[in-house]
């Protein structure tokens, strides 16, 4: 798990040129449930190239303590976020991470990141860490399988290279949101959990889509030779079969809850 989540770390530049940006609905989403205001305190939880705290920062949301594990990544995000006094990036585990027990958050929130939290660990801390009645917001991009033509060629070249890569039998977005729904009110610690989903069509080049593919950690954890093996071969499908442009389906779940009354 450690490997997964600081292999994002060392493509930095990559990950904020390539991933795709959230909707700017979820986090109006978020701050009508959380009834968030300026002046109110938030914490995001792996906050990466800073995709997620910049759509906060939009809505005139700066008050944000970021905690990052990734060095070169908390490195991007001070820069980015530079003319925020009010937003501040902590380079430290979730888990490490020692905060004041009587300074609490009125929203804690985790754009694609979660996940690499231990999930007996991460609900509970974040709620030890909320305000009476503040609010959890997590939200993931999830992958949706696509059996177009050029897709089809696209899985040959995995089975060729990186045959555990290939993703016809990935979850379904209805089978992540069970699953996540499931784990949220397994930890005991929130109540009045709300569910919203977000879907777009974006499309790239073909060397644009292997740049998003390379920012993921799968990929990234791949020997070099076969990982250059595995590109060539997507690219030569997506020219091939797209003529150069290929069209994805993007999907973000979004969960929204607030802490129990202890």
């Amino acid at each position: 798990m450690t490997s997964l989540k600081q292999s994002f770390n060392f493509v930095a530049d990559s990950y904020e040129k390539y991933r795709p940006t959230y909707p700017t609905k979820l986090f109006a989403d978020i701050i009508r449930y959380a009834n968030l205001h300026a002046d109110h305190n938030s914490l995001e939880v792996g906050s990466g190239t800073g995709k997620a705290t910049e759509g906060f920062v939009k809505q005139g949301i700066s008050k944000i303590t970021c905690i990052e594990h990734g060095q070169n990544l908390v490195e991007l995000t001070r820069k980015k976020f530079s003319s925020s006094p009010t937003l501040h990036v902590i380079h430290s585990s979730f888990e490490d991470w020692n905060h004041p027990e009587n300074d609490k958050f009125d929203l804690v929130y985790s754009g694609t990141a979660f996940h690499f939290i231990p999930q007996e660990t991460g609900y509970r801390k974040a709620a030890s860490l909320l305000k009476v009645n503040g609010v959890l917001a997590l939200f993931w991009f999830i992958h949706i399988p696509s059996f177009e033509p050029v897709y089809q060629s696209i899985r040959k070249a995995y089975d060729l290279f990186a045959p555990h890569l290939e993703d016809s039998s990935a979850p379904t977005l209805a089978e992540f949101i069970e699953k996540r729904n499931e784990l949220t009110l397994q930890s005991g610690a929130f109540k009045d959990l709300s569910t919203h989903t977000y879907t777009w069509n974006q499309t790239y080049t073909a060397k644009e889509y292997v740049g998003l593919l390379d920012t993921h950690s799968g990929h990234q954890l791949l020997p070099p030779e076969q990982k250059e093996l595995l590109y060539q071969e997507i690219e030569k499908a997506i020219l091939e079969e797209g003529s150069g442009i290929i069209s994805k389906k993007h999907a973000v779940a979004l969960f929204l809850a607030k802490k129990k009354d202890v």
